[in-house]
């Protein structure tokens, strides 16, 4: 038995993981089966419980401040989540900004995201009174110059981070990758960009240029590179005598039986150590913005096999009744998952197949080469781990098809936090 045909190894698995009474997953103290048949599929499961301890690992690591990054999987409840552990929160865009206010999340606790900030987003963050604003473009703190000084005398100054590219290149996709120079994020260090740009904020009214931001990428594995981002920006923020850093996020996480990521401790432990490296400042505080760190682990995609085509010669064709609405990371970035029956989570998976989804696409691929247990049928129920990272986050309705819904489950209890998109949903919008 090797790796690939071994059963799903635990680390891929929420943490509350286990077997129940009938022998089949349980997560949360909740039947994975039993879900299925309630909820229908496809089918987004989280681990209430896991989240939670990865937000607290993630404040204990990194301090007041810590942003979880609601890019990779947001909803109410998982911003109220996230603010009850003690965790700010990160947004990019209006709707993300709208949605954790609706949650009843305080404007001091936000930081505002985003290359292209509109009118109306900057508006709405100034109105919401947003903890940070993080600045990326000259066109962007024009804007602010024009907002601001419409708005007349508000007493207390916004904070703003000046969003900066370190010239450091992450090993990982390309499409992921944010810290180089080539990049539509930030101001480059080293053209100079980022300090005509501190220039420039110290003229603008109604704001107070606090600190710097970096992000160099996602799904990182080496946390060298965070070393080196450390590196290249101190010595901006020494120069400009600011008192906050973030780093950004990034941090990888294991998709694979065979990967193995660094935890959310490394990460801070390398960045600390980096700091002291690079004459940071000890005043200066550090944070980060983790968000599939968080999050991916802690759930599970459900779908229900519904054709099973085996071509001779060739290979063995796996349809389920989800695939690049639900999880579009395999076609975007050719990601990789496993697969497994909750029936048997157990069981080898001896078994060669491709696993398709729903869609009119040949590139409609959950998984290029998975490995399933030999009994697998159709009727059955099958899971992909680690899909609470830009699953539910990117899903669409290609094909019209509707977005699944998401359970929170902890201690045996369910919550339904997002409801099943219906056809209803889908015809909302037209007149």
């Amino acid at each position: 038995m090797t790796l690939q045909t071994a059963p799903i190894a635990r680390h891929l698995l929420p943490l509350t993981a286990a077997r129940s009474p009938r022998g089949s997953l349980s997560v949360g103290g909740v039947d994975l089966l039993e879900l299925a048949e309630e909820y229908g599929t496809p089918l987004f499961v989280y681990d209430e419980q896991h989240l939670r301890v990865r937000c607290q690992e993630a404040l204990a690591a990194f301090g007041p401040g810590v942003a979880y990054g609601t890019k990779a999987f947001l909803c109410k409840a998982m911003a109220a989540l996230a603010a009850e552990e003690g965790l700010v929160l990160d947004v990019a865009t209006g709707g993300e900004l709208a949605v954790v206010r609706a949650a009843g999340i305080p404007g001091d606790r936000l930081v505002m995201h985003g290359n292209n900030k509109s009118d109306d987003e900057l508006t709405a963050a100034l109105e919401a009174g947003v903890g940070r604003i993080v600045v990326d473009s000259f066109d962007e703190i024009a804007r602010l110059r024009r907002l601001l000084e419409g708005r007349g005398g508000r007493t207390e100054p916004v904070g703003l981070l000046l969003r900066v590219t370190p010239g450091v290149e992450a090993h990982t996709h390309e499409y992921v990758m944010t810290g180089q120079e080539d990049s539509k994020f930030g101001f480059s260090l080293a053209s100079g960009a980022a300090d005509d740009a501190v220039a420039e904020l110290a003229t603008l009214g109604g704001a107070r240029l606090v600190g710097a931001h970096a992000h160099v990428g996602s799904q990182i594995f080496r946390t060298d590179v965070f070393a080196k981002e450390v590196a290249a920006v101190a010595p901006f923020v020494r120069r400009h005598g600011l008192s906050e850093f973030c780093v950004g996020g990034g941090l990888g996480v294991a998709y694979l039986n065979h990967e193995h990521a660094p935890a959310l401790t490394e990460w801070a432990a390398v960045v600390r150590s980096a700091c002291v490296a690079a004459h940071m400042p000890v005043d200066v505080r550090v944070t980060a913005e983790p968000g599939r760190a968080i999050v991916a682990t802690a759930a599970l995609t459900l779908y229900r096999v519904g054709t099973m085509k085996r071509l001779t010669g060739l290979r063995l064709y796996v349809a389920v009744d989800g695939g690049m609405s639900d999880n579009p990371r395999p076609v975007l970035y050719g990601s990789g998952y496993e697969a497994f029956l909750p029936r048997e989570p157990d069981a080898e998976r001896l078994l060669a197949a491709r696993v398709v989804g729903k869609h009119c696409e040949s590139g409609d691929v959950v998984i290029d080469e998975a490995r399933l247990p030999a009994d697998v049928a159709v009727g059955d129920v099958l899971a992909t781990p680690v899909t609470g990272a830009y699953g539910f986050s990117m899903a669409s309705n290609y094909n019209r098809v509707g977005r699944p819904p998401v359970l929170f489950v902890r201690g045996g209890a369910v919550r339904e936090v997002v409801r099943r998109e219906t056809v209803e949903d889908l015809l909302r919008l037209e007149p």
